[in-house]
């Protein structure tokens, strides 16, 4: 039940699994045709306004992975992500593989929404295993 995160346009490999975008946008200029990927799940993706703080385009300077940490994980408790987080992690628990795809900018993967989601799943399905 691995968790892979990769950028949308890194190669798709054979062992992706599910691949699934969490960019609140859709990468531009991209036809349909060419999405490599079977779900868009924007909701996990930063809100507009976050996105636009951290890469200082609100008229601001750009805030600290600290602050964009603690951010994103306060809309992930939001109704409609929590909703998505356990539907990928009952997709995980059944052993499906996913790979969260984020957009194609974001090429430091420490300070990367990709990896605060894959946090969130794993907590999901650790939580369900102590459950179990």
């Amino acid at each position: 039940m691995p968790i892979k995160t990769k950028r949308w346009n890194d190669p798709v490999e054979a062992n992706d699994g599910l691949r699934v975008l969490i960019c609140r946008y859709r990468p531009r200029a991209l036809p349909k045709k060419d999405e490599n990927w079977q779900r868009w799940h924007k909701e996990l993706g930063p809100s507009k306004e976050l996105h636009a703080d951290f890469y200082g385009k609100s008229g601001t300077k750009e805030i600290s992975w600290d602050e964009y940490r603690r951010r994103y994980l306060d809309e992930m408790k939001e109704e409609r992500p929590q909703e998505l987080i356990a539907e990928l992690a009952g997709l995980a628990a059944e052993g499906k593989t996913l790979t969260l795809l984020c957009s194609s900018a974001c090429d430091n993967v420490l300070r990367c929404h990709r990896i605060l989601l894959r946090e969130l799943i794993e907590k999901e399905l650790a939580r369900r295993a102590s459950e179990g």
